[in-house]
């Protein structure tokens, strides 16, 4: 019997749904962050565009010719020993930019039991993710792209697939001081979903987000500013409080009502990096919706904060990420990319 299983699998979903703090749907680890560098900065940024190709899979249109023949790895330690990651590599032939990338989800082992608590196996849970990437320069400065990402999700014998896609525009100014973006995320559907009632396959929503974002980095000082806006197509970001009354089973009388100044907010991440030279920089950013979602009473907590850093040795650049989700519990991502052209001879 696997009756012990299907609740674990159905708390997999819950927590991860609730680590996310996302409105609902599947394959919400579409939104974790795809580097150290996006973690830094809050895990939402859809403007900076350098030589860092991670960014690529935020949004498509800031795939350009500096990632030329680049690849990137990325790893994370999550919460409750959940590891996740990120490959990409990227080529450009004349004014077309290309790039494939995976992104998966690994939460390990569990024991499947009976009712009565006898051992009879083992079982995995596993999300994965290709990222196909195409981007082009439209006009001057003026940048636009597209991700097909097909999704495989497979929670013991719960499996689902389905596939994404992502639009994405950007703009670069010449002097690279000011840069902005926009993009819608997650566009898609099911094609088969984790179970079948007697109405047929059962269906969820993707975690579609629209997002808009702009930096500008100051002229005589190392120093770059990001604001990204997410979350652009539903404006309110409610949530249910568990930590009311649990006398009170009426889903409306928890749902938790957010003032006008602090809803904003909730749709905002903002971002700061110090860049010295071309080979290291250091970032941090507040992202207020995490931070007011994941707060605890009567506990500090830098949740909705992060802070990372990189650094180029010799051909290789280097980077990690920390981000808080909870009190006690921090993510930590690790980096390593280099352009293959600074191996030819």
């Amino acid at each position: 019997m696997r009756n012990n299983s299907f609740y674990v699998i159905v708390l997999i979903l819950l927590v991860h749904m609730q680590q996310l703090h996302a409105a609902g749907g599947v394959f919400q680890f579409l939104d974790l962050p795809v580097s150290s560098r996006m973690a830094a900065l809050g895990g939402k940024n859809v403007s900076v565009s350098d030589h860092d190709i991670n960014f690529a899979l935020l949004n498509p249109a800031l795939l350009t010719d500096k990632a030329d023949n680049t690849i990137g790895l990325n790893m994370a330690n999550y919460l409750a020993d959940v590891k996740f990651g990120t490959a990409i590599y990227g080529r450009s032939y004349g004014k077309n930019h290309f790039a494939v990338g995976v992104q998966y989800v690994d939460y390990g082992k569990f024991k499947e039991t009976t009712e009565y608590n006898e051992i009879i196996g083992e079982f995995t849970a596993k999300d994965v993710a290709m990222s196909l990437i195409y981007n082009r320069m439209i006009v001057d400065g003026v940048y636009a792209g597209a991700t097909l990402k097909p999704v495989f999700s497979a929670y013991e014998r719960y499996l689902s697939f389905g596939a994404a896609i992502d639009l994405g525009m950007s703009y670069q100014d010449p002097t690279q001081l000011f840069q902005a973006g926009l993009v819608l995320r997650n566009i898609g559907t099911q094609f088969k979903g984790y179970y079948a009632d007697v109405d047929g396959q059962h269906f969820e929503p993707l975690p579609f987000d629209m997002q808009l974002g702009a930096s500008y980095k100051l002229k005589h000082a190392p120093f770059r500013f990001s604001l990204t806006l997410h979350n652009l197509h539903d404006w309110n970001l409610k949530y249910i409080d568990n930590s009311r009354s649990l006398q009170n089973y009426e889903r409306e009388d928890l749902t938790v009502d957010i003032p006008f100044i602090d809803q904003f907010f909730r749709h905002t991440v903002f971002g700061v990096e110090f860049l010295t030279a071309k080979n290291f920089y250091l970032a941090a950013s507040y992202n207020h919706r995490r931070h007011q979602e994941l707060k605890m009473d009567g506990f500090k907590s830098i949740a909705g904060f992060s802070f990372g850093g990189g650094i180029k040795i010799s051909y290789f650049q280097i980077g990690f990420g920390m981000s808080q989700f909870q009190v006690g519990n921090s993510a930590y991502l690790f980096s390593i990319s280099t352009s293959l052209n600074d191996f030819r001879l």
